[in-house]
């Protein structure tokens, strides 16, 4: 793969029908890669995709070495890594000729190729970057662990919001008189290529935007089944939901077999047993289906048998959903709801700003914007209650419309 294309395959194709994230503890890789097997076995032209692999666990699931330009592993089924070092290549190559005159201007040396080390950050825009560019019909990630993904999955939004405070749209209008405004204010403004990266900039996030809330795009949560912690779940699917993102499933791998509550060894009956009542309480508070992997670990294609056997497997979550429920005629107020399923009271932090809320929930965090009736409205109070945070609002007399 050259440096000027550092995806899987060529940009300008339309997104996958399909897109699974896999993410979780170590056992996503192999997750990952039984999925995608699945997906070839159902027909579909399938990627499976090492986004976040640093120690190669995909290639050692796979027993092939994996690289940047997609290999066929089975009928119907191609692998390939991100190349992380190719795609900050990409990027500076974008920018390169804008910043030579600068960089000349300084008398700084531009970095040689053989420098370049690619910066914090730069895996999650190859990550957004793959997704909406691959042809595949199933795209397959193995994804990066929980906290990473969701913050890579929230970063498109977030910088259309930076974006649009820094250049606001508004502003290219000027484009046509920056030499009047130029002689005018008796400054420089600034030059054109600034607004035509904003434009690109633009494009390439609502594509990537695009991609993370398609209908087919979906996260399914690996956990190890004898020792899933309840509540670090639970914080994640309330950060998934922040964003109105919900797993479809969530894969419980390393079971011991159903057989073992039955064995004459009482330290592993007792283990199995204590294992399967883990399991019946997790499976009673998801909301979406719990898929179990037993010891022993075998063949890929077993793993894909145990998890989806001959179905299409798990289908898309809907999107957590967010709703205005009007009560003034009973008590004068809007509701909004937000559904945010495993969120704790202890975790919320809410503020209001100016025509925007900003929820916050643990270490996820995000601004969402009021809708037009809320933002003459002044907040007078909330309730978590049953996965549901319910805003009350209250109509502004000065700012409501009369009658």
């Amino acid at each position: 793969m050259t440096a000027s294309s550092p995806d899987p395959t060529p940009a300008g194709r339309t997104a996958p029908a399909r897109t699974v994230l896999v993410s979780g503890d170590g056992g996503a890789a192999t997750v990952a890669a039984a999925t995608a097997l699945h997906a070839a076995r159902q027909g579909h032209r399938t990627l499976l995709l090492a986004a976040d692999d640093p120690h190669r666990r995909v290639d050692e699931v796979l027993g092939t070495r994996l690289g940047a330009e997609p290999a066929d592993y089975a009928p119907g089924l191609t692998v390939a890594r991100i190349d992380e070092q190719a795609a900050f290549r990409h990027a500076l190559d974008a920018v390169g000729g804008r910043l030579k005159p600068a960089l000349d201007l300084l008398g700084a040396d531009p970095l040689d190729p053989e420098e370049l080390t690619a910066l914090p950050g730069t895996s999650r825009l190859a990550l957004l970057r793959a997704l909406h560019s691959s042809d595949a019909e199933v795209l397959v990630v193995a994804a990066p662990p929980p906290a990473e993904l969701i913050a890579t999955l929230a970063l498109p939004e977030q910088l259309e919001r930076y974006l649009a405070r820094l250049v606001p749209e508004q502003r290219q209008a000027a484009r046509a008189l920056r030499p009047l405004l130029a002689a005018v204010a008796g400054v420089p403004m600034p030059a054109e290529w600034l607004y035509e990266a904003r434009s690109r900039a633009t494009a390439a996030l609502a594509e990537a935007r695009a991609a993370v809330t398609a209908p087919g795009t979906s996260v399914r949560l690996v956990v190890a089944a004898e020792s899933h912690p309840f509540e670090e779940l639970r914080r994640i699917r309330a950060g998934l939901a922040l964003h109105g993102l919900r797993p479809d499933a969530v894969v419980a791998h390393r079971a011991l077999p159903a057989a073992a509550a039955g064995s004459p060894d009482p330290w592993l009956a007792a283990l199995a047993g204590r294992q399967q009542g883990l399991l019946a309480a997790l499976a009673a508070e998801l909301d979406v289906p719990l898929l179990v992997g037993t010891l022993p670990e075998v063949a890929l294609e077993g793993v894909a048998d145990e998890l989806y056997g001959d179905g299409p497997g798990p289908a898309p979550a809907a999107p957590a959903a967010w709703t205005v429920e009007d009560r003034r005629a009973e008590e004068g107020l809007l509701v909004w709801r937000l559904a945010l399923p495993g969120a704790d009271r202890a975790d919320l932090d809410l503020v209001r700003r100016g025509d925007e809320l900003v929820v916050g929930i643990g270490a996820y965090r995000r601004i969402l914007a009021l809708p037009s009736a809320l933002r003459r409205c002044t907040v007078t109070g909330a309730a978590l209650c049953d996965g549901e945070l319910a805003v009350r609002f209250a109509p502004d007399p000065a700012l409501w419309p009369r009658g």
